[in-house]
């Protein structure tokens, strides 16, 4: 387990200059290969299954599933990955794009909605199926705590501080199933961060667009803070990424700032993709309430609206009687 140099587990040498091309070598780390590959094969079973039946699934999505899980192999299946052991810079590159990156671009894809979709129902009498366990973990206690704003944002940025400004990455780094534990965090601290922000999914907290959009801005001062932080700190943060094991002729205090300066610029990507798929997201969903309200109001005046003005209700005194219980 513990290869004490980590840096060192996949050449046995030093690695040379940190360059574009040397980080886009191929270099396979086989458990994010075998789960980048199982997720993207699981994801296009389900949307071929929906188009043979006569469904449709927005090739968008599928696209952003897609691209999605390519920028999982490209931090982590590449020249990138062995840098990420031994320079802050090339390892914060592989934390802001698991963090921010990827998950926005996996939640446009909405696996959820797809998996629902795709499951089929359990026969009759036959217990609960995949699809029954699906959606009683979506509606579970524990679901609606772990992807609650009030959870999700003080989690996105406690991992940032606490993992840097305390000896836990040391630690983490010694091991390889630590490193591969760590990664597989950063991309689950950022879908539950942006699942409520911006998934097509359905989630316990929906909020709307305007609380959406405030949710996002509320974390990213504290990103950008520690990206400063980084950038202004004059000594290593952390023990791992030594001269020994650094390509020859590094700066490890450069490097550092290097890091610190991703983290900080980093921020701003996330920011307006969210902002334009979100724009987007409200523009059609507006048009599409306005036509709806069109088509009901044409037909039978304001039944409709009543109609599920009580089905609210209804579910309204079943939520408080369930509390009350």
């Amino acid at each position: 387990m513990g290869d004490g140099m980590a840096g060192m587990h996949h050449h046995g040498t030093t690695l040379g200059p940190f360059t574009l091309s040397s980080s886009l070598s191929w270099s396979p780390d086989w458990p994010f290969l075998i789960g980048a590959l199982l997720a993207l094969g699981l994801y296009t079973a389900g949307a071929v299954r929906l188009w043979r039946r006569g469904d449709r699934w927005p090739v968008g999505r599928m696209t952003a599933w897609v691209a999605g899980i390519g920028t999982l192999v490209l931090v982590t299946n590449t020249g990138l990955n062995d840098y990420g052991m031994v320079l802050f810079s090339a390892h914060m590159i592989q934390h802001m794009v698991l963090s921010m990156l990827s998950p926005i671009l996996l939640l446009l894809g909405a696996p959820i909605t797809l998996a629902l979709r795709a499951l089929r129902p359990a026969r009759k009498g036959s217990g609960k199926g995949p699809r029954e366990l699906l959606v009683a973990l979506l509606h579970s206690r524990y679901v609606r705590i772990v992807s609650h704003p009030a959870f999700t944002i003080p989690l996105f940025i406690a991992s940032l501080y606490a993992l840097y400004f305390s000896p836990l990455f040391d630690l983490l780094m010694q091991y390889r199933l630590g490193h591969i534990g760590m990664m597989v965090h950063f991309l689950a601290v950022g879908m539950l961060f942006f699942w409520p922000i911006m998934g097509v999914d359905p989630g316990p907290h929906r909020p709307g667009f305007v609380m959406r959009i405030i949710e996002l801005f509320m974390g990213m001062p504290f990103h950008a803070f520690f990206g400063v932080a980084v950038m202004m700190a004059t000594h290593p943060l952390v023990t791992t990424f030594t001269a020994a094991t650094a390509p020859p002729g590094t700066d490890l205090l450069n490097d550092q700032k290097i890091a610190g300066g991703i983290t900080w610029a980093f921020g701003e990507i996330p920011t307006a993709i969210v902002l334009i798929a979100l724009t987007l997201q409200w523009a059609k969903s507006e048009e599409r309430q306005a036509r709806r309200r069109d088509r009901a109001a044409d037909r039978d005046g304001d039944a409709e609206l009543n109609a599920y003005n009580a089905y609210l209700a209804s579910l309204d005194r079943r939520g408080r009687q369930a509390e009350a219980g």
